[in-house]
């Protein structure tokens, strides 16, 4: 952290919170509903990269020409910044689901979604017919007290065969977070093993947050 500007810390620790494991679910959806009017601000372009790296993950999934016609779902959608980069890269069909009634009030406020779903992504299912998706893609809910595991099984039961799943994440939960340590990578194994997806890609990349590495995952659902 020493390399990060006074402001930057300071954005740092107001995300850190929200991550600390020691929030109930109700508590989360507070906190980011305070926190929405002021989120863009504190995880501004530069210091958190992952909606223009999903965005560009997706758009290598789907061929230029054909992107109009993906229906997308973006997990833990916040306040927009990930649907914002979709629209860039040409996709127009682009759902959003967060359990933060503030900040979906935000995202609500740029007209870059077609639809909104207001709940926590779990193993519990969604008001989501099987197979509705073209593309699911989550940048920056998976963290402490956040998406869980068993989560992956509704994701695959909500995406199309041939559709595809992005997730981009700070490499560092992987090996410090309870709930993803030595869990999240081996379900991914096993489903893949199950054949419900096959995965396309594994990368690490910098400057994910807070000059952190990110990791991005993509997976092929069958």
């Amino acid at each position: 952290m020493e390399t990060l500007s006074a402001d930057d810390h300071t954005a740092y620790h107001v995300n850190a919170k929200v991550f600390n494991g020691n929030m109930e679910k109700h508590e989360i959806k507070e906190y980011y509903s305070k926190w929405a009017h002021q989120y863009e601000k504190d995880l501004a372009p530069g210091r958190y990269n992952g909606p223009t790296m999903a965005a560009e993950t997706c758009a290598h999934c789907f061929n230029e020409d054909y992107r109009e016609n993906v229906r997308v779902l973006d997990v833990a959608a916040g306040t927009g910044a990930v649907g914002e980069q979709l629209i860039k890269k040409g996709f127009s069909d682009i759902h959003a689901l967060d359990p933060s009634e503030g900040m979906l009030e935000v995202a609500k406020s740029k007209n870059v979604y077609t639809k909104f779903l207001n709940e926590y992504l779990t193993e519990e299912k969604l008001p989501v017919p099987d197979g509705y998706y073209n593309c699911v893609t989550s940048s920056g809910g998976m963290g402490d007290g956040h998406i869980p595991c068993e989560a992956l099984y509704e994701i695959i039961r909500i995406v199309k065969s041939g559709g595809c799943v992005v997730i981009v994440m700070r490499e560092e939960y992987i090996y410090n977070v309870p709930e993803y340590k030595d869990r999240l990578e081996p379900l991914m194994d096993q489903l893949e093993a199950q054949g419900k997806w096959t995965r396309m890609e594994r990368r690490v990349v910098p400057n994910y947050a807070f000059k952190k590495s990110g990791l991005i995952f993509v997976y092929k659902v069958q």
